[in-house]
């Protein structure tokens, strides 16, 4: 298993590539633009966070895999909540703003249900098939996600990788649903990797294989690029029906797999019109 930072996240490259990809694709520039204020406040949030020979506390942060499931600390998480629901009211479009309003007015007791819910589920597959989700409770959902994936980034960076088993179709720190895949070079060609929908980690899996249902055969795989995003690509199963976005590093040493992938719309639009549907959408769902 690999992290994707030596030092923690690199939230100015975050940000200078959505800036770059913004004024090159114009279908992506208003994504990209909100994306931008998120980066940045998830910046301003790592950095609360303690760092190596901080003397603050770092009760929830412990070297091991069970800190990434480990109850929320909320002593410092709480405190930082409402810098992001102003945030989003100055900047998110009119249906996040929204939303963000609705959960100021309703305190720091409902906050704590809401954060502690979704930690203990984020990025897992569902036991059971699920109602689909009213647009409110997907608005919410957005600004945990958007709140507490630098502390689930915080933490992997802190735990300690666990052995390689086999090739995992789930992250092996927190157990989630990858996110996106990506091809770094090698050799000749590319190794793949996925990374975590939660923790943003990365773990290597094999190239010709689905990472949701595991099919193997290479005539059963599709793969559809795009030419104005050569550096991304739609992987596709037709036995499950489901597709992850992976980001070729071998066309493009300059992509940053988590920003590269909101721009991919083009690609979400050609696997919905023929019926494939993502294994965890990225943060903004584009």
């Amino acid at each position: 298993m690999t992290s994707p930072q030596t030092g923690g996240p690199g939230y100015d490259a975050r940000i200078r590539r959505a800036q770059f990809l913004a004024a090159r694709h114009a279908f992506a520039a208003e994504v990209l633009a909100f994306y931008e204020h998120i980066a940045a406040f998830h910046k301003r949030l790592y950095a609360q966070f303690p760092q190596p020979g901080d003397p603050r506390p770092a009760n929830a942060v412990q070297a091991s895999c069970p800190a990434l499931r480990s109850p929320l600390d909320l002593a410092l998480l709480l405190q930082h909540f409402p810098d992001l629901l102003s945030l989003l009211q100055r900047v998110g479009p009119e249906p996040v703003a929204a939303a963000a309003r609705e959960l100021a007015l309703q305190g720091p007791a409902a906050w704590i249900t809401y954060l502690t819910d979704h930690w203990s589920a984020a990025g897992l597959a569902p036991e059971k098939p699920t109602e689909p989700r009213s647009s409110s409770e997907t608005l919410v959902e957005f600004i945990l996600r958007a709140f507490l994936q630098p502390y689930a980034e915080f933490l992997a960076f802190r735990s300690a990788a666990p052995p390689a088993v086999g090739t995992p179709n789930a992250c092996p720190l927190c157990g989630s649903l990858p996110l996106l895949g990506v091809l770094r070079p090698e050799g000749d060609g590319g190794r793949r990797a996925l990374v975590c929908s939660l923790c943003l980690s990365e773990w290597n899996f094999r190239r010709i294989l689905c990472p949701a249902c595991g099919e193997e055969a290479e005539n059963k795989l599709p793969v559809y690029v795009v030419e104005q995003l050569p550096q991304l690509r739609v992987e596709a199963c037709d036995t499950c029906h489901f597709y992850i976005r992976t980001i070729d590093l071998t066309k493009d040493g300059h992509a940053v797999p988590m920003v590269d992938d909101l721009a991919a719309i083009p690609l979400s639009l050609w696997a919905s019109e023929h019926g494939y549907s993502r294994i965890h959408p990225n943060l903004l769902s584009t």
